[in-house]
């Protein structure tokens, strides 16, 4: 597959940019292979590149220096992150790991700031990109602190399925078991026992080596 079918596929917001600029997102963006466990970018990096997800999983967390861990999000393809720390000018605020074999672009920072000054379309992007996961984060911060851990999985296989953050993405995406307890930071056991109540819900369905979504809103609402 060319740069530019991954672009079509995985960088919906390129779209909406003129053949100019698409050549040169194009000719500028760096495909990393990244197998399960790399450590894309670590807490405190500077940050020279905005990073998108083309094929897999990746991560996002923060460490204590006690070794607990926070997981803030999971990317799937189609997602695009580190935009806020590139605006910012502010070293990189979590872990980015992929949890299974991965395909990821890096956009370096001359390219994305030379975006920012010359497409309207592309600032719109971001904006809807910036509150929409300013939405998402104020969410986890509810669901942390109030919800079970039934309802926290829920929420967190809904947040896979956004479809302003993770265009593009069918019903169904390719996440193990193991995959998912380490997204959710509880155990393999946990995630496997909650899986069983969602599923017995109704709201999804368990495949091998995947989750299909049968009721999205049902996902987003369990546990209120």
């Amino acid at each position: 597959m060319t740069i530019d079918d991954q672009l079509r596929l995985h960088a919906r917001w390129s779209l909406a940019l003129d053949a100019g600029q698409r050549a040169r997102v194009a000719a500028d963006l760096v495909v990393q292979h990244a197998p399960a466990g790399t450590q894309l970018c670590r807490k405190g990096d500077a940050v020279d590149a905005w990073i998108g997800v083309l094929d897999g999983l990746v991560k996002l967390s923060s460490s204590a220096a006690d070794g607990r861990t926070m997981t803030f999000t999971g990317i799937p393809p189609g997602g695009w992150f580190g935009e806020g720390s590139l605006l910012k000018h502010e070293p990189r605020k979590y872990d980015a790991t992929a949890l299974r074999d991965s395909l990821v672009a890096r956009l370096p920072r001359a390219t994305f700031e030379w975006l920012l000054d010359g497409s309207i379309a592309f600032n719109r992007y971001l904006l809807i990109q910036l509150n929409e996961r300013l939405a998402q984060f104020i969410g986890l911060v509810e669901f942390e602190r109030l919800l079970d851990p039934d309802a926290k999985l829920a929420r967190s296989i809904a947040e896979l399925f956004n479809p302003i953050l993770y265009p593009g993405n069918g019903p169904r995406i390719g996440i193990s078991q193991a995959e998912l307890a380490l997204l959710v930071g509880v155990s393999r056991q946990r995630a496997n026992q909650s899986l069983r109540t969602l599923e017995q819900a109704g709201l999804l369905a368990v495949e091998y080596g995947a989750i299909r979504v049968l009721d999205l809103d049902g996902l987003k609402r369990y546990g209120m």
